[in-house]
């Protein structure tokens, strides 16, 4: 198990695919949808998480990835250049705030069944760009490591329990937490940026 890309779970949800989880627990089926939702994350992350691992694993037939220990080998180049462009897609994210919407299919999750909450649980993974570099970071993370697919459990586990945690907070704490849950979004829908940022500037210092 390698912990050092646990954290990049936490960008994996970060933006529109945690608003979305926060947006079906504040609907008339918030538990079936919700759960159905996790379904459709948990399967994503463990489709990319499998093709990224095989693309980097390949890859490292033809071109050496070198030691995981030297900062300067082409493993650890390619992980500092995938992170770099989530920090570059963050801050382009922070100076377009202003006049940034919400994706239309938003919108519609007020009235989703299973079916649709199942579709967007595979969208929200497989179909954002930051996402996509985010598994292709654990893909070459592992490959150049040496580590098999049984490695990556922790970080799909730990995506989904990010996912999880507005459907947890309402079980624990009710209406309460429904309540709560239109600040969460908006909040997070404005700072989305800076939890990018700091997840992968965590996860650079831990490969250091």
């Amino acid at each position: 198990m390698d912990l050092n890309i646990l954290p990049l779970a936490i960008t994996m949800m970060a933006g529109p695919q945690i608003i979305a989880a926060l947006v079906l627990v504040t609907t008339g089926r918030a538990v079936r949808v919700s759960l159905a939702f996790l379904v459709g994350v948990a399967v994503a992350t463990t489709v990319g998480v499998v093709l990224a691992h095989l693309v980097f694993t390949l890859f490292g037939n033809v071109v050496p990835l070198g030691d995981p220990s030297d900062s300067g080998s082409t493993g650890n180049l390619i992980q500092f250049g995938l992170v770099a462009l989530l920090i570059i897609a963050a801050v382009w994210t922070y100076l377009h705030r202003a006049t940034a919407e919400p994706p239309r299919w938003l919108t519609g999750l007020m009235e989703a069944g299973p079916s649709q909450a199942l579709t967007t649980g595979l969208m929200v993974i497989l179909l954002m760009p930051s996402d996509i570099i985010v598994m292709l970071t654990v893909g070459a993370h592992l490959a150049h490591g040496g580590e098999n697919l049984t490695d990556a459990l922790a970080f799909i586990a730990a995506t989904v329990l990010v996912a999880a945690l507005p459907l947890i907070a309402l079980l624990a704490a009710g209406h309460r937490a429904r309540d709560a849950m239109p600040t969460v979004r908006d909040w997070l829908n404005s700072h989305s940026w800076v939890v990018t940022i700091a997840t992968c500037l965590v996860f650079v210092l831990l490969l250091l």
